[in-house]
């Protein structure tokens, strides 16, 4: 099966998260991905949160599918040299560096520029270039907050909360790989390579645009109706907390399920769109409700929803999560369960559709990885297990020219 980045190479000088999940990416899209690894530590998430202690972490496997690993220690004038000679043949050069580091090493854009005009330069800093906090190291919580995603998630009575999505790091490294995979189409039209530069406060903000949304909403109007503070509660000058509520223009909340007390999961969200109401009406047992004043229209049961839904709630009080979501469904009424993580990893569709897959890697053995979110029709990729530390030293440089007694050379300095 033909991949369509088959050709592509890839020096992937990235680190933890962010910059990895986009090079994984280009591997599974067919990229020769190559990651480049200080000797003897590599990837610092090798050695973090290991479930054993002898074995490359699970941050690292996976994060780093389908790549080949070199070590090489940069800081020495024969580290820079393999590391040029690498560039001068690669299509993307990716790094996610604190700000300045990759120029104090001799490779800023610049520098990569003149050795292969050609090369896209993919860059991951916390934020844009012109911010007066461009300077700061960024971590996935971080950015989280300064991308408006934490003041606007949690409850009105609590502090900003931060999301267990990778809103900060993976969301970053995929706004990337757009980016990446736009600056290739644009070289194939002008023969020249770019610099792409990604903030992870942009890509935060670009996840919050609904929530700009409702800052000038607030700034024109004063409230927002859809939001839990409406009618009774009040609004400041800025976008609030709103706990569960979807906030997008119809009603929505998560709501407990019969096994709630001892499940920690089984409760279901669901969406009050005016045109399904008559429908969940029936769905409940409630059809007196579609003729009520104080219920028929989203305006009269805006004043009294968390009642709505305390009574949907009564409806649910003997049935699960999976015995709703079946009969909601049926009735067209917008629902979804809560799914856990143990849920999703033993999901049988999931397994089949590709998005959660089993892996083989050694020493390891077989262990669970996200797959591809996207489905192609003209191919589907193949996740393989992260590379070892160093498992592709030899092969990288016999291909770059350097003899047995040269690589043992290196060795002995350092340099691999």
């Amino acid at each position: 099966m033909s991949l369509p980045l088959e050709g592509i190479k890839v020096v992937d000088f990235t680190g933890v998260q962010a910059g990895p999940s986009c090079t994984q990416m280009l591997a599974w899209f067919g990229a020769d991905v190559l990651k480049v690894e200080l000797p003897g530590k590599g990837d610092v998430t090798r050695g973090q949160l290991r479930d054993y202690p002898d074995l490359d972490g699970l941050y690292f496997t996976m994060l780093n599918s389908n790549k080949k690993s070199l070590e090489l220690n940069t800081k020495t004038p024969e580290g820079k040299k393999i590391l040029e000679q690498l560039i001068k043949e690669s299509d993307i050069f990716v790094e996610n560096f604190a700000p300045g580091a990759v120029e104090r090493m001799g490779f800023g854009w610049d520098h990569i520029h003149e050795l292969n005009p050609r090369t896209i330069y993919g860059t991951i800093k916390g934020f844009p270039e012109n911010s007066p906090f461009a300077h700061l190291k960024v971590y996935e919580d971080i950015a989280q907050c300064a991308g408006g995603s934490a003041s606007t998630t949690g409850f009105p009575e609590g502090p900003p909360t931060i999301s267990g999505a990778a809103l900060g790091d993976s969301n970053t490294g995929m706004h990337l790989l757009i980016g990446i995979l736009a600056a290739l189409i644009h070289r194939e039209k002008t023969g020249e390579g770019q610099k792409v530069y990604m903030s992870m406060q942009d890509a935060v903000l670009n996840l919050c645009r609904v929530k700009l949304r409702d800052q000038e909403r607030l700034e024109n109007t004063g409230v927002l109706k859809e939001y839990p503070q409406y009618p009774n509660g009040k609004f400041g000058d800025t976008v609030p907390r709103s706990g569960n509520s979807s906030g997008g223009g119809s009603a929505g909340w998560v709501l407990k399920c019969k096994n709630w007390k001892t499940d920690s999961n089984d409760y279901i969200y669901i969406i009050l769109q005016a045109w399904g109401w008559t429908k969940l009406c029936d769905a409940i047992g409630k059809p007196e409700w579609k003729t009520d004043p104080a219920y028929a229209t989203p305006e009269a049961r805006g004043k009294h929803i968390f009642d709505v839904f305390g009574e949907i709630e009564k409806w649910l009080a003997d049935k699960d999560k999976y015995q709703a979501v079946e009969a909601l469904g049926k009735a067209d009424v917008p629902v979804g369960p809560v799914l856990s993580m143990k849920e999703i990893a033993h999901d049988p569709s999931l397994r089949a559709n590709g998005s959660v897959v089993e892996v083989e890697e050694e020493p390891r053995g077989k262990y669970l990885t996200v797959g591809c979110p996207m489905k192609f029709s003209a191919f589907t990729p193949n996740i393989t297990g992260a590379p070892l530390l160093g498992a592709n030293n030899n092969e990288v440089l016999n291909h770059l020219g350097y003899s047995a007694n040269q690589i043992s050379e290196l060795r002995k300095k350092g340099v691999v």
